[in-house]
């Protein structure tokens, strides 16, 4: 896979939902990914993203590397439509 897509657990979620926004984008941009679901509440409980993006909040991608890249969905979105989604694989 090019990329991680870390996305709440709530995959019926569709429209204004984030974690729907950017998964949408990269399938629009024929990004192949991966889910990585984690709880969508209490945010207390994504240790693991944590440990790996230094912050809690979703949507987040990660590459290749390890590496993470985390913005408001709506900005992500944008990024990826527009081809500047930059990382290892991408």
């Amino acid at each position: 896979m090019a990329v991680k897509l870390h996305r709440c657990s709530v995959m019926w979620a569709r429209g204004p939902h984030p974690c729907w926004r950017v998964q949408k984008a990269l399938d629009d941009a024929g990004i192949q990914y991966e889910v990585v679901k984690h709880p969508p509440f209490p945010r207390s409980r994504r240790t693991e993203l944590e440990a790996k993006s230094g912050q809690r909040k979703l949507p987040v991608i990660e590459f290749d590397d390890g590496t993470t890249l985390r913005e408001e969905s709506k900005d992500l979105a944008a990024r990826i439509r527009s081809g500047q989604l930059s990382g290892p694989g991408v």
